[in-house]
């Protein structure tokens, strides 16, 4: 914004920056100094202050300009009447540059003032103009960061559920490399399930056989002839007697295991459903062996010492994946003479689970990248290298770290220390 060429920078008649008040005192001095009559006069010639008297006959005068910026917008006036004649040059010169003096200060002063207020008005108006920028700043800022928030939460929303997914596809991945083993498992029950069936069916023939006589009247266990002991050694009811009830009951904990199969398969598999709740991981790590049996090399000593664990608040479902994929480490680590060492404890940092087996180890270049997604030891398409990533990554949400080292006397030993206080 320009400053007001009509108040800074206007020309200034003497009137306008002197006054009486700065100039009359020393038209005094001068008079007391020996000067008949001293004058300050405008450009025009006009008398603009005076001391001393006018009357009489002028001796000797002497007259000096003021001058402003090169331009001369008055002078002083020395005159001397009937005393005798004193230097009027020299007062009138010592009056001209003390004249001179107090304009130069006053209009300084002047100018200094003008600038100052036309300087403070600017810094207000520039002000006024900066806050109204800075409120349409802030409103484009706040509505940016209401849209950034929309789109952070839509991200995490998304980065969620593709989370939910590779935990969901390493989960598929796995339960398709167990199906044959899981298939054998359920199998087994399933064949002697069938035959035990098969002989049942033949013993209720021929108890439905001998429904018929006793309907018939033809037989009765009271009536003692040859007839029918001969019938009942024929149909050897002796030995379908004997052997009816262990059949049926071989046949049920077959059934049995074949629903704690599918109960351990369903309940490992469901990890998207949100289900939560408070699980002994004891009984969980004991299902996801319970997986993994026809995976289990002969020869495999697995050596449990399970302390007493608080109930933990988590997806079973997502620990079962965690408990899967160290298992299966130690199973491919070492085909033979394998030996693998879980202990659980709970203590005031919390529960501790340890893996220890004692295969070949994890050399000391690659132990930090292990949990590294997509990384992998094993040749291309026998592994996705997502298994330990998914298992830092359940137990990160739940609140835990898992650690992997190699003791010295062996093997790899996975620790996962889990938060207390998360019981229901």
């Amino acid at each position: 914004m320009e400053l007001n060429p009509g108040i800074i920078g206007e020309e200034k008649r003497l009137v306008d920056i002197l006054s009486g008040e700065d100039v009359i005192p020393l038209l005094a001095s001068a008079v007391t100094g020996g000067a008949g009559e001293a004058s300050i006069l405008d450009e025009h010639g006009t008398v603009l202050w005076h001391q001393g008297a006018r009357e009489g006959t002028i001796l000797a005068s002497c007259s000096l300009p003021i001058s402003l910026e090169g331009e001369v917008i008055g002078q002083v006036r020395l005159t001397l009447g009937k005393k005798e004649p004193l230097p009027l040059e020299s007062l009138a010169a010592i009056l001209q540059h003390s004249i001179k003096t107090i304009l130069f200060c006053r209009l300084k002063r002047l100018f200094t003032n003008q600038v100052h207020s036309k300087v403070v008005n600017l810094s207000y108006e520039q002000l006024v103009e900066n806050n109204r920028l800075l409120a349409l700043s802030e409103k484009r800022y706040r509505d940016l960061s209401e849209t950034l928030e929309k789109k952070v939460e839509e991200r995490t929303k998304e980065l969620n559920a593709a989370h939910l997914r590779l935990i969901q596809q390493e989960k598929m991945t796995a339960i398709g490399q167990l199906a044959a083993g899981v298939a054998h498992e359920i199998n087994n029950p399933l064949g002697f399930i069938i035959s035990n069936l098969t002989t049942l069916k033949a013993y209720a023939e021929k108890f439905l056989l001998l429904a018929e006589r006793f309907r018939n009247d033809k037989y009765s266990p009271a009536m003692d002839n040859d007839s029918g002991d001969l019938f009942w050694k024929e149909m050897k009811f002796d030995y379908v007697c004997d052997d009816i009830l262990p059949l049926v009951e071989q046949s049920i904990a077959g059934a049995t295991r074949v629903k704690k199969i599918v109960t351990d398969l369903k309940g490992f598999a469901h990890i998207g459903d949100g289900c939560i709740a408070a699980v002994d991981l004891n009984e969980e790590i004991e299902r996801t062996l319970r997986i993994l049996a026809h995976d289990i090399p002969p020869g495999t000593s697995i050596v449990r010492d399970y302390g007493k664990l608080p109930p933990f608040v988590c997806n079973p479902g997502m620990f079962c994946q965690v408990f899967l994929n160290i298992l299966k480490n130690a199973l491919q680590a070492r085909t033979h003479g394998l030996k693998l060492l879980i202990r659980t404890s709970s203590t005031s940092e919390g529960t501790i689970l340890t893996f220890n087996d004692n295969g070949p180890g994890i050399p000391v270049e690659i132990s930090a990248r292990i949990f590294e997604p997509f990384f992998t030891t094993r040749d291309i398409g026998s592994g996705t290298g997502l298994g330990l990533t998914v298992a830092y990554d359940i137990v990160k949400v739940a609140g835990g770290t898992i650690e992997v080292n190699c003791p010295e006397s062996g093997g790899t030993m996975f620790t996962i220390v889990l938060p207390p206080g998360r019981t229901p």
